[in-house]
């Protein structure tokens, strides 16, 4: 990840008068040329970005003798993976300068040889039904029948032979294809933060560079130009606080309506694990920077990498002023085609968006004449709409267009036997998708991702810091809130919240969450969580102070004051600290978004009994649930007294560890496989049997501890609180095992077709049972903080605090760990 700063001097020959003038560069890292203190031009071998034009026609007024630098970055395109992509970074990586010269560029030969790329892919890819492939091969025939290599006045003639094909025109029902420049760039994932901030300024200064080298032109009612799509807002900041210079000129080509901002959020969030208020703020963040920025906000909601789409996001997104959404992530689904291309997606609250997956099924075209027509033949909505984006540039690792894409789809704008090809925006294909919409169909619910199902569990770190950070969050808001409310001499921390939830936001990017991404990535995210702890915390403190200040130095005796920062009563067990500094136990009722005093101590109406078994195994009861335990911490029994009736099947055991071989086809971070649950291993290597922690009275518990593969520790505590309705699994795991998946399992004594799980601002039901393909590939799937399996007047839910990962086959429900 080091950089290395070459100063170049150049002194180009006199001779070279009239000629067109590159400097050429060839290195294994990622390089960007500086001149007079400004970034120019990215330098990219993997994304065919090798050279930067001096001149067009050296003329005896330019200067001949010039200085440039080159930053050359120690990583390429993709990060610096030792052996493959998604391997850990080599630290011994050396990155070799291959090439560097100056040149002379024969432009000409430049422009036949893409004629010739184009017809001979046209000759080759009609096919021999298509009397356009042989008019494209005799053509290229006669073309090198005309040139001489040796006599450049030869290739003008070449040249016509080409634009004849080239200039017969389509018919009126020809598809269109809307082309947009695009340049998608992971804010972090083979490579950190950091060096994300350098791969925009790269890739961003060669757009800025190749719209000055190509201006507008008429053609077809539309304007030719290169319209590169960029979407986070988070990289925009990051390029106007590192690089104004380059800031101010995209600035200048957003007012043109070539550079169009697109997205709406902050970052290209995940789609499933972020809160409900999370994506709100995402979009909120996101908006009101292009606002504030650019004087309007996004119409458009692209997200085209991220690992499925929450059934939520329709009605966010249509509250957040967005109609419209592309994506083409469901084209990588493994086990089922996702059936329209252009459609209507409707959200669990009938809130519905316009939606298109571009056929081509990716967002890093290259305008191939294969890439135009796998476009029009892999479009599952012919005859409903027929126009279809087109995305095209190196991404991922950012990169972006290249001149030659553009030419190559300069020679098909509207060539007889292949699509028409019209450079356009987002704005203007939705707005023709918006006109043929009428024959659309709708899919109702959420888009699965059928692959990638490991991110839900990857890197539980990142996974608990996320969901701590979003509550904690969460309670300095309400707790400012109400204390501005109360004295309005309080000064609400808008702008420390602002930048505690960007900073939650960046480490929602869908490679960070999701845990797709090395491991300092991970170190990054997890510093910034630190900080959101310790200055939510700090936020906290001030508003309560505020909020409670006469309440907090109380005469007499000593009494515990209670927050409850949610909408609705709670009569929970909270721990003190006594008059000794140990730790006591309390029952206390607190109303919703208030507080309350313990003074007294408050007794419950049946306290709770913990008793030992002669077969070792224990049981607690509370008055409202009663359960056994096993040896081994597994509930052999699970009762809802009220109702008689057993939650735990006969012969079956709750809270059962499992491990799992984790051996994925190659995502190793991102994929768990549906094989791996052939190879299911009950943990039952016990290292410490279950014994009482806590006799009853206001609280009950119970702890053991098992051994976990070879070399892992699982100890967990198991509570049950006075007047609670449920039981609590304390767990703490030291794991230490590779390609390994650890469950634990619930088989509960209820039937049911569905499961319930929890998404943001809602629910979502999905099928217990794999009737179909579509049910079994969701052999692992996401919920928030429950699931639950119900059948009529009767149910049981699995609650988490961290986890995201879960799954309801038949009667068993499953959290991974």
């Amino acid at each position: 990840w080091q950089t290395c700063w070459f100063k170049v001097e150049l002194n180009i020959p006199l001779a070279w008068a009239g000629r067109e003038v590159h400097f050429v560069w060839e290195s294994d890292g990622e390089g960007m040329v500086w001149r007079d203190a400004q970034p120019v031009q990215g330098l990219t071998k993997e994304g065919e970005k090798t050279s930067y034009i001096l001149t067009r026609s050296l003329k005896e007024s330019e200067p001949h003798s010039l200085t440039l630098y080159v930053e050359l970055a120690c990583n390429g395109l993709f990060g610096a993976g030792k052996g493959s992509m998604i391997a850990p970074p080599d630290p011994d990586r050396r990155v070799t300068l291959s090439t560097a010269e100056l040149v002379v560029f024969n432009r000409d030969v430049y422009e036949l040889l893409v004629d010739l790329e184009i017809l001979l892919d046209m000759a080759q890819l009609l096919g021999e039904e298509n009397q356009r492939s042989f008019q494209a091969l005799y053509t290229a025939n006669q073309m090198i029948n005309v040139c001489d290599v040796t006599d450049p006045s030869t290739f003008p003639a070449a040249r016509d032979l080409a634009a004849a094909i080239f200039s017969q025109r389509n018919g009126e029902s020809q598809h269109t294809i809307h082309a947009m420049g695009h340049c998608h760039i992971d804010s972090a994932w083979l490579w950190p933060y950091e060096e994300t901030i350098r791969k925009c300024a790269r890739s961003w200064v060669t757009v800025v560079h190749l719209m000055e080298l190509n201006p507008e032109l008429t053609f077809a009612c539309s304007q030719l130009g290169l319209i590169p799509v960029l979407w986070q807002a988070q990289q925009y900041e990051w390029v106007r606080s590192c690089y104004p210079g380059l800031y101010a000129r995209i600035q200048d080509f957003v007012a043109k309506g070539q550079f169009i901002p697109v997205g709406g959020t902050w970052v290209e969030m995940d789609g499933n694990l972020p809160s409900g208020e999370s994506m709100v703020r995402q979009f909120l963040q996101g908006q009101r920077f292009f606002q504030e920025q650019f004087g309007r906000i996004c119409s458009e909601f692209w997200l085209p990498d991220t690992f499925g789409y929450s059934a939520q996001l329709p009605q966010l997104m249509r509250g957040c002023g967005i109609q419209r959404f592309l994506t083409q992530k469901l084209s990588w689904n493994l086990v089922n085609s996702f059936p329209h291309h252009t459609f209507f997606w409707e959200g669990i609250d009938g809130s519905q968006v316009l939606t298109h997956f571009p056929p081509g099924d990716s967002y890093g075209m290259h305008g191939r004449v294969e890439e135009m027509l796998k476009t029009v033949k892999n479009n599952k909505d012919k005859g409903r709409v027929n126009h279809s984006a087109f995305l095209f540039g190196f991404g991922d690792g950012g990169g972006g267009p290249t001149q030659k894409m553009l030419d190559r789809m300069k020679r098909m704008r509207n060539t007889d036997g292949l699509p028409r090809v019209q450079i356009s925006s987002p704005g203007q294909l939705f707005s023709v998708l918006e006109k043929e919409s009428s024959q659309l169909c709708t899919w109702v619910g959420e888009l699965f991702l059928e692959l990638h199902n490991g991110t839900y569990t990857t890197q539980a770190q990142i996974k608990k810091g996320n969901r701590e950070c979003e509550r904690i969050l969460h309670d300095v808001e309400v707790l400012s809130t109400l204390a501005m409310a109360q004295d309005r001499a309080f000064q609400y921390p808008a702008s420390q919240l602002q930048q505690l939830w960007r900073l939650l936001l960046l480490n929602q990017f869908h490679d960070v969450l999701p845990g797709s991404c090395i491991q300092l990535v991970v170190e990054d995210a997890m510093q910034y969580y630190t900080e959101i702890r310790r200055a939510g915390a700090q936020l906290q403190e001030e508003a309560v102070q505020s909020l409670c200040s006469d309440l907090l130095q109380p005469e007499g005796r000593r009494n515990t004051l209670v927050l409850n920062t949610l909408s609705w009563e709670r009569t929970e067990i909270i721990s003190r600290p006594g008059p000794d500094g140990a730790e006591t136990l309390a029952l206390v009722t607190v109303p919703g978004m208030g507080y309350a005093l313990v003074q007294e101590p408050f007794v419950p109406p049946h306290p709770v009994a913990v008793r030992k078994q002669e077969d070792g195994s224990i049981t607690m009861e509370n008055g409202i649930i009663s359960v056994c335990l096993d040896a081994m911490g597994r509930l052999t029994s699970l009762q809802l007294l009220d109702s008689g009736r057993s939650s735990v099947p006969d012969g079956c055991y709750a809270n059962q560890f499992a491990l799992f071989d984790d051996v994925p086809l190659y995502w190793d971070a991102w994929d768990v496989m549906d094989y791996h649950l052939q190879t299911r291993k009950p943990v039952t290597a016990l290292l410490k049997p279950l014994e009482i922690t806590l006799a009853g009275g206001l609280r009950g518990s119970v702890t053991f501890s098992l051994q976990v593969g070879k070399s892992s520790t699982l100890t967990q505590e198991i509570i049950l609180d006075a007047m609670c309705p449920y039981l609590r699994f304390l767990t703490q795991v030291e794991w230490k095992e590779a390609h390994k998946f650890l469950k634990v399992e619930f088989p509960v004594q209820v039937r049911s077709t569905n499961a319930t799980y929890e998404i943001q601002f809602g629910h979502l039901q999905r099928p217990t049972h794999w009737n179909t393909s579509w049910d079994w590939a969701r052999f692992e799937v996401w919920a928030h903080k429950w699931l639950d399996l119900s059948e009529h007047g009767f149910g049981v839910a699995l609650l988490n605090d961290c986890k995201y990962g879960a799954s309801a086959h038949r009667n068993i429900l499953s959290l991974s760990l």
